[in-house]
């Protein structure tokens, strides 16, 4: 896949939707490419994007040269898959000093640039904050992440009446397959269960 990207605003300002989508990884090449980490199997959103916004990673322990400034968005002028991964031209990046200098930045787009998601397929960032209740109308609590085992996600669930942190035995774990989820409505911010409180 070899994506061209117009230019965007170059005043655009954080989304308020914005999800993180993956990180800078090292220069690739001379000319001023990055390898890209995506933390999804599928990086649409990061295809569509016309714009990578940035935060500093959080064991950045030093900046590459006195007085350098992350910048708060990038505009990316290329994106393509390159072996197994992501590599990326950006604008105004021209060699592989300025690329070594965003290693490690966390990239950031906005919600609506994900392409929609297939019949019965969820986005995690959407689930994360549902009310979980079972056939019997019973609060189990609520979404507070899921864990992918390999053939499909586990919902951890925070029991109603909590606040985090929680203890790892005190969460629901319940599989994200059919014969325990019945319906997930995004609209009500509920998903219907067959499991029971004492499971």
């Amino acid at each position: 896949m070899n994506t061209e990207v117009s230019s965007p605003d170059s005043n655009a300002a954080w989304p308020a939707d914005a999800i993180e989508v993956g990180r800078i990884g090292e220069a690739w090449g001379i000319k001023g490419w990055v390898k890209v980490l995506s933390y999804s199997a599928d990086p649409q959103a990061l295809f569509r994007a016309k714009r990578w916004f940035l935060k500093a990673s959080e064991d950045r322990k030093s900046l590459p040269k006195p007085g350098w400034v992350l910048p708060a968005s990038l505009q990316i002028t290329q994106v393509r898959e390159h072996g197994d991964g992501i590599v990326a031209s950006i604008d105004g990046v021209i060699d592989r000093n300025g690329a070594e200098a965003l290693r490690g930045a966390r990239i950031f787009t906005s919600r609506a640039e994900f392409p929609s998601p297939k019949a019965d397929e969820y986005y995690w960032i959407d689930l994360i904050g549902l009310q979980v209740v079972n056939t019997q109308g019973e609060d189990l609590g609520t979404v507070i992440g899921l864990i992918d085992t390999g053939p499909h996600s586990v919902l951890r669930v925070m029991p109603a009446g909590l606040v985090e942190p929680i203890k790892p035995d005190e969460e629901r774990l319940i599989p994200f397959v059919a014969a325990y989820v019945g319906e997930v409505s995004l609209e009500q911010r509920r998903i219907t269960v067959d499991w029971g409180l004492d499971y």
